[in-house]
């Protein structure tokens, strides 16, 4: 509770809430004086929120040298910290893990169930930004398509870019966020190809076939999990 109490409080500042807003969509790390000119404020006011940030675990800080003497900079990212806010208290990573194993337990078939779900969940979100969409009821064009498979990504917390190539027929994919990380680390193999059909999924449901090729994955070090969704329609 009094880690909740710290963290509300740190929000509750909304320059500071914005600041965390930008390095979440930054995907890369930020430094000082970056934030005081992207926010207009003065370099001591900007490192005094990103410290804030950083004392509840939201951000963590590294240090750089610039290769010119002096003092090294210091660079600010999100932290690998799972920030949960619930009144009263829940655990759903913990039912999470327990689920998974219960179901591992039982084999392929179940295994398989949980890939062939996961596509099926994918399916209806696209389904369901779609019904929110002007163009509802009507012949979708490669653009629309995209935007609506964007925003579903966005809704999903992914925090993702994508990439089109110049005939429309491959979208490079990647994902600066995977909302499974902190079960994935446990159950990886099985939660990696899960998420890989969701994607699946989602462009399976606007394009008559979708083809995903995974290109890098973040448990294993790297900055994103990224895809090459080969498309045809």
């Amino acid at each position: 509770m009094e880690q909740t109490l710290k963290i509300t409080n740190v929000l509750s500042d909304p320059t500071r809430y914005y600041i965390y807003q930008y390095i979440t969509n930054k995907h890369k790390e930020v430094t000082v004086q970056e934030v005081a000119e992207q926010f207009n404020i003065h370099p001591n006011v900007a490192r005094l929120h990103l410290s804030k940030l950083e004392d509840v675990k939201m951000l963590a800080s590294d240090t750089q040298k610039t290769g010119k003497g002096g003092r090294p900079s210091r660079l600010y990212s999100l932290s690998d910290e799972v920030i949960q806010l619930h009144f009263p208290y829940r655990d759903y990573q913990l039912l999470a893990k327990i689920a998974m194993q219960t179901l591992l337990s039982l084999g392929e078939p179940a295994k398989q169930a949980l890939y062939d779900i996961g596509k099926r969940f994918g399916q209806e979100l696209i389904e369901q930004e779609t019904n929110r969409s002007p163009h509802f009821n009507e012949p979708l064009s490669f653009d629309q398509k995209m935007k609506i498979i964007k925003n579903a990504a966005i809704m999903s917390g992914f925090h993702p870019e994508f990439e089109v190539n110049e005939d429309s027929s491959k979208v490079y994919f990647q994902i600066f966020n995977c909302p499974f990380k902190e079960v994935a680390e446990s159950f990886s193999e099985s939660v990696c190809q899960m998420h890989a059909e969701y994607i699946k999924g989602m462009f399976e449901a606007l394009f008559d076939s979708a083809r995903l090729i995974e290109k890098s994955n973040i448990l294993n070090g790297c900055e994103s999990c990224s895809y090459r969704a080969i498309l045809s329609d």
